[in-house]
Formats: C-alpha cells, structure tokens, sequence
C-alpha cells in the first residue's frame, strides 16, 4: 500500500474543520490539531493522522464527550488530580501540563494525573511543553490493555508511553516511547500495508509467537489473549521484565494516584477511562538553569561524538531525528498512508466536507468504507 504526501497547511486546515464541525471550539479544534500535525512531523506516524479514525468512532460511540469540561477533584501547591469527564484527550492533556507548568515555577514541581480522560496522542508533546518554558517535562499515559506481563498470555497493561523533555543546545533532548516493544499503532500500519510483523513484536491468544498483524489485533479488542510484548520482548533474557516494570510505573503515575481505571479495565462499559501523568520540574530549584543547561549540551556532544561502532558514521541523541524529520516534512510535505487517507475520506464525507477539494481525485477513485468498530 502507497503514501500521498500532503503539505501541513493542507492536513492543518482539513483537520481544523473535521473537529469544528464535530462540535468542538476553534481553540479547542487547535490544540487536537496541533498534537496530531507534531506527531506526523516528527515522524511518528502511528499518532498522527492515522489517529483520526479511532477519534472519529470515538465520538460516534460517545466515549469521547465533546461537551465535557475537566474538573479539578484535589489539589496542593504543588500536585492535582483532575476528572476529565470522558473529554478529548488533547483538551485535559494540555490543561493538565499548563497547571504543571504553573507549579513548578511557583513551588519547583508541579505532578497532575488525570482520569476518566481519552487518547491524548504522543505524550512527547506535553513533555515538550514543559521543556518550551526552560523546565523539565515528564508526561505518560495508560491506555486500553495491549501489554502481555511477563510470562504471561492476556493483555493487562496497556502500551503505557513515557515521555521527558529537556532544554539542551542545539536542540532539546525529547524522547518519547512506549513501554511496549511497539505501539498498537504501528500493528495497525502493518495491518493497513497487509504486512506480517517482525518477530518478537507480538503473541497470539495462547501466547505464542505471532506476525498475523489482523489476528493480533483482534484478540486485543475482544480481549482474547494475546497482544504486543514488552519492551525486551516475551523472556527475561533479553529484558522483558524491565518493559513491563516500566509499564507499571507509568500505570503508577497515570491511573494509581489519580484512582482511575487501570490499562486492563479501559475500554469497557462504553467508556474509555484512559488516565495520564504530566510533571513539570524546575531546574532553577537545583541551581543556576543556565549552568544545568549547558551542562547538559556539553554531555549530550560528548555523546555524539563518541567513537562510532564499525560501519556507523553518526550517534543520535533523543531529539536529533525528530528535528530533521520535521524540517523535512515542513519542506517536502507528510506521507500519508493511501488506507489512512481513505478513513479521512469518510470522515469527510460523515461530517459534509468538500472531499474533493481536500483529496481531488483520490477521493473520487475510492468509495470504500475503511474504518471498523475495532481501534
């Protein structure tokens, strides 16, 4: 399967109006569209607009409430657990990083979890937040259960991303990944492009070893067994158990101290129930920010200039690939895949949109309904 490219005004504006005329505020349109675009940017195609269909159904379904207004339940100078009220992820996402923020330039740190909230697309776009205001930023979310303990054959952690953010020169360091080997996202890439997985991504409901991208898939969204492995894959030998401990700590963060819903029990009851974690740290807190900054810059040099292992010619720090992917996306356009394009087509065509103008004759070659019940 093919990719179109497409310039970012052209997905910012298509975007901008599928979520006006969903109901949402222009600002608040804004903002999803903003999280979605970095993510493509970036390069992460697995949450950019490859995402559009799982909030399309979202929102058909009702378990995206676009009317919801996210409530502060408990508060400290330096700490708060806010109820989403089952709204747009993006929406409490921001809202939660921004009162963060607030925090740790006023007491140092600023810890906020959030429940009974949405995707929120990648959680590097928060921790970058913090990091745009000269802090340090932390963001993590669970989500629908995909994970595999240990040892185990059903799926009970979801594939709980963590993200932190940092100033350095000449760009920041950003890293952002999932807890799991990869994210649900890219088996639906795989799923999409009729490609079998590479080995030791997935297990199948008895938990065995497993490439069939669809049967995954599946037995994730009717909660059969099976789904994606951890970090370091199914054993011990090769480091499973860290990917799951570290899927734990972000569950911790996300849903324990906010007292939401736990990865294996979001998705059900017609709600979402996924809960995220956000840190805003100050570093003035630990001495001269200027001085911490630069010696962090002089570190992460250090480290790229490291000698290179036979046949390498470059080291990366976390950060240096996403700033290049943006600055060529910005000039040469996104890749889109033809079957996430097709799933914009009929979000437009739900919505009334002028396809066309959007999509010109790609949309009048294509009528079929991508988009299933299952994301």
């Amino acid at each position: 399967m093919g990719y179109v490219k497409y310039p970012v005004a052209h997905l910012d504006k298509f975007c901008m109006e599928a979520f006006t005329r969903f109901g949402f505020s222009e600002s608040e349109a804004r903002i999803i569209t903003d999280v979605l675009l970095l993510s493509d940017l970036y390069g992460i195609e697995s949450h950019g607009m490859q995402r559009l269909v799982r909030y399309h159904k979202g929102i058909e379904k009702g378990t995206i409430k676009i009317d919801a207004k996210p409530e502060v339940i408990f508060e400290t100078p330096v700490s708060a657990v806010i109820d989403a009220h089952d709204g747009m992820g993006q929406l409490v996402g921001r809202a939660a990083m921004e009162l963060a923020i607030k925090k740790a330039e006023t007491a140092g740190v600023g810890i906020v979890s959030v429940k009974n909230s949405n995707h929120y697309g990648i959680a590097g776009y928060y921790a970058k937040m913090a990091c745009d205001r000269g802090l340090i930023g932390f963001s993590c979310t669970n989500s629908e259960a995909i994970m595999v303990p240990t040892f185990g054959r059903l799926a009970m952690i979801g594939s709980n991303p963590i993200a932190m953010s940092a100033p350095a020169d000449p760009y920041p360091f950003f890293f952002d990944a999932s807890t799991t080997v990869v994210t649900r996202g890219k088996l639906e890439m795989y799923n999409k492009m009729e490609k079998p997985l590479p080995e030791g991504w997935a297990l199948d409901k008895d938990g065995h070893p497993s490439t069939n991208a669809a049967d995954v898939l599946q037995n994730i969204v009717a909660k059969n067994g099976g789904g994606i492995m951890p970090l370091g894959g199914s054993t011990e030998k090769l480091g499973s158990h860290k990917g799951y401990g570290w899927g734990m700590v972000c569950e911790f963060f996300a849903s324990i101290l906010s007292q939401g819903v736990t990865s294996n029990s979001c998705m059900k009851n017609g709600k979402s129930g996924i809960c995220h974690g956000f840190m805003a740290i100050n570093p003035s807190y630990f001495g001269n920010a200027d001085d911490i900054k630069a010696h962090f810059s002089t570190y992460l040099q250090e480290l790229r200039e490291s000698p290179k292992a036979d046949g390498q010619e470059r080291i990366y720090t976390h950060g240096e690939k996403e700033i290049a992917a943006q600055a060529d996306r910005l000039k040469n356009g996104v890749p889109v895949n033809e079957n996430t394009v097709r799933e914009m087509i009929d979000m437009a065509n739900y919505l009334g949109m002028d396809v066309k103008a959007y999509f010109g004759d790609f949309a009048a070659n294509t009528s079929s309904k991508m988009f299933s019940g299952n994301y």
